[in-house]
């Protein structure tokens, strides 16, 4: 058995290695923050306003329109471009007070929180262009990283209770950083130009894990310095089964946290018991998780209390923080390592800096409204007892089947007055053609109950499928 101290020592070691080799070839790459004065809030949280319930405003995160060409397009199925609003002049045709738009209830959205439409964020992204423009002016390593980057990379650190953090440009970006960062290690420690099988990196992939994941998984691949080893969804025993017959040293199990399609958790106390017994890495995706779960919003392994048993780990600003951005929460060496070898984040320009003003302020918000938190999770329990359906978080995978019923069935949400998709190959494999339910703090206990009718009359609740795919990702 590997404790975490075994642990520490072989993958501290290995990664402080790999800096030393990057540190020599002057290779090594620094964050020198720019200054923009006058100086954002530091330490002054109570600045933020925040509310204590819904406001009217709230709604807007919810409430949409769409205009008549689009929505007949929809329901007829014909593939548009997004030009119907478009009049001859470039202008946006906006007749809505003529009757040319339709309102639909969101309920396909990933703005868990409803912090988008939140005026102190809103005011944060404004003060912030109004100081110093958009920028950001270049990469994060040339001259994009600035004081308002490094506030937001400290206050992602704190929410998830790691030493560090990196901003990347998107969570793909995240993901792909990461992923080719493990591939180097190898390369790095190895000066042959074709390391030996048992120096290679053994990379545990959960089968249904996000595309960003699998992508960045095959550019490492591309590297020859990583296997790759997929488990059936969310299958301990396979697992299990799999790490043990492993005889490479340095492993890695990489998982989303909460699954984006299928709505489930990743077994996280079973994973860390892994963890424990084979001494991996253990790096999960939480775009779904943070700020939606855990006591102050800290995400999934908050949730599961395995905060410290998570060695890396991604997540969004583009979800329940509404607002646009990745990040790697890590520890100090292995924010040096991925900033200096991680293709998406060096080569990519760095956040606008109003968006990363936003998006300071939104996690300062997310964790303060828990009355938000709340608010979604009562929701997931209203929607499970209108439907018997025994759904465990606020994305609700409806498996129908074909795409034709899929289809079918989303088309009667919209007449309804619901904008629900229906997700189809290559998303999810065939015949597993669902609808996907998202569910936010800013719906409200009647919403659920009008969609819960509409959709009763287009699927059986007691036949629908549920988180029941386990199929195997093409890597």
């Amino acid at each position: 058995m590997v404790n975490d101290n075994n642990y520490g020592d072989s993958w501290d070691s290995w990664v402080e290695e790999a800096l030393a080799k990057l540190r020599s070839s002057k290779l090594l790459r620094s964050l020198r923050p720019i200054n923009l004065s006058p100086q954002p809030h530091k330490n002054s949280e109570d600045d933020y306003q925040v509310f204590d319930e819904m406001q009217p405003w709230d709604r807007s995160s919810v409430e949409i329109s769409i205009s008549e060409p689009t929505f007949h397009k929809w329901l007829l199925d014909i593939p548009s471009s997004g030009d119907e609003d478009i009049c001859s002049n470039g202008v946006a045709d906006n007749k809505e007070a003529n009757g040319r738009f339709k309102k639909l209830l969101l309920f396909s959205g990933n703005d868990y929180l409803g912090l988008s439409s939140h005026p102190t964020i809103a005011r944060a992204a404004a003060n912030a262009a109004q100081k110093h423009g958009m920028g950001p002016r270049g990469s994060a390593l040339i001259c994009g990283y600035t004081n308002y980057h490094r506030l937001l990379e400290s206050s992602l650190a704190d929410l998830k209770k790691k030493e560090d953090c990196l901003l990347c440009p998107t969570g793909f970006a995240a993901n792909m950083a990461v992923m080719v960062a493990l591939g180097n290690i190898v390369s790095l420690l190895d000066a042959a130009e074709k390391p030996m099988k048992e120096d290679r990196i053994a990379i545990f992939s959960d089968a249904l894990n996000h595309a960003s994941i699998i992508d960045g998984i095959r550019l490492a691949e591309r590297q020859h310095t990583v296997d790759v080893y997929v488990y059936r969804h969310c299958d301990m025993s396979h697992l299990s089964s799999l790490l043990s017959s492993c005889e490479l040293k340095k492993k890695v199990v990489v998982t989303d946290s909460l699954f984006s399609m299928d709505g489930d958790f990743a077994p996280m106390n079973e994973l860390v018991n892994l963890r424990e017994r084979h001494g991996f890495l253990l790096v999960i995706d939480d775009a779904h998780g943070t700020l939606v779960c855990g006591k102050h919003g800290g995400g999934v392994a908050e949730e599961f209390n395995c905060d410290r048993q998570v060695d890396i780990c991604i997540g969004t600003l583009s979800k329940a923080a509404g607002c646009h951005g990745g990040f790697i929460a890590c520890s100090k060496k292995w924010k040096q390592l991925i900033q200096s070898r991680g293709r998406s984040f060096i080569f990519s320009t760095s956040s606008p800096v109003p968006i990363t003003a936003a998006a300071h302020a939104a996690v300062i918000v997310g964790k303060k409204e828990a009355w938000r938190r709340k608010a979604i999770w009562n929701r997931v329990q209203e929607f499970r007892a209108l439907t018997g359906i025994p759904i465990t978080s606020p994305i609700i995978s409806l498996i129908v089947g074909s795409e034709e019923k899929a289809l079918k069935a989303s088309r009667h949400l919209l007449k309804s007055g619901f904008h629900v998709t229906a997700i189809r190959p290559p998303t999810v494999p065939p015949n597993s053609c669902r609808l996907r339910v998202t569910l936010c703090a800013t719906h409200t206990a009647d919403d659920l109950k009008k969609l819960t009718a509409a959709l009763s009359c287009c699927i059986n609740f007691q036949d629908i499928g549920l988180c029941n795919s386990r199929g195997t990702a093409r890597l």
